[in-house]
């Protein structure tokens, strides 16, 4: 009986089979880790105040790419979609004015709607808009003759766009100053903290991790 024998010339060193694994795992984890960050959950930081207080200064949130359908990137082509941001959405979406920055607002009005600001109070479709995330921090009411910020409009949004708005109305650059965002801007749906860091007091506010957003 012939024993199998591997000869010299294909034998493979185990210290170069040991790297080449480490390289493939390596290159595997990152593709995967790609893969994930570009068509279903992204993380993203949140650096102002103008969503307070659901989301404070030092967030750090996780959003749901893929509920509003997979995106091919670089060419703002959906290609398969699944539904579309809904009113009350919190959204990630390139800022309209300079798509390299992102921003994170409330969804207050769809394509069709109507929005109008009447002295610090919204409607939509002529009904009055509320919520226990509304924040106004200044008491005192600006004329739309001067701004936008309490009264504005009425709007209508265009198809394929949508009207968004901080919760810390009195502090958000948002629709109301440069309009609408189209769909195709939209990153994703914010959907819980996981983290949570006041670099200010050098304080972790371990309460807020693991808060759902709605």
């Amino acid at each position: 009986m012939k024993s199998a024998v591997v000869s010299s010339k294909d034998a493979v060193p185990a210290g170069k089979s040991r790297l080449r694994e480490n390289i493939e795992a390596i290159v595997i984890a990152i593709v995967l880790a790609l893969f994930i960050r570009t068509f279903i959950v992204q993380a993203f930081k949140i650096p102002s105040g103008s969503m307070k207080e659901t989301l404070q200064i030092g967030d750090h949130i996780l959003v749901n790419k893929f509920i509003y359908g997979v995106k091919l990137p670089y060419f703002d082509t959906t290609l398969i979609p699944i539904s579309n941001p809904k009113r009350g959405d919190i959204v990630v979406f390139e800022y309209p004015k300079d798509p390299s920055k992102d921003f994170i607002k409330r969804v207050v009005g769809v394509a069709g709607d109507v929005v109008e600001g009447r002295d610090k109070q919204v409607f939509v479709n002529g009904a009055l808009q509320g919520g226990s995330f509304i924040v106004h921090k200044d008491p005192n009411i600006i004329p739309g003759s001067m701004e936008p910020r309490d009264s504005f409009g009425p709007v209508t949004v265009p198809p394929h766009c949508l009207f968004v708005m901080g919760d810390n109305r009195d502090e958000s650059y948002d629709s109301r100053f440069w309009g609408f965002v189209n769909l195709k801007a939209v990153k994703g749906k914010a959907f819980i903290i996981y983290w949570s860091w006041n670099k200010d007091d050098f304080d972790v506010r371990w309460k807020r991790i693991g808060r759902l957003l709605h």
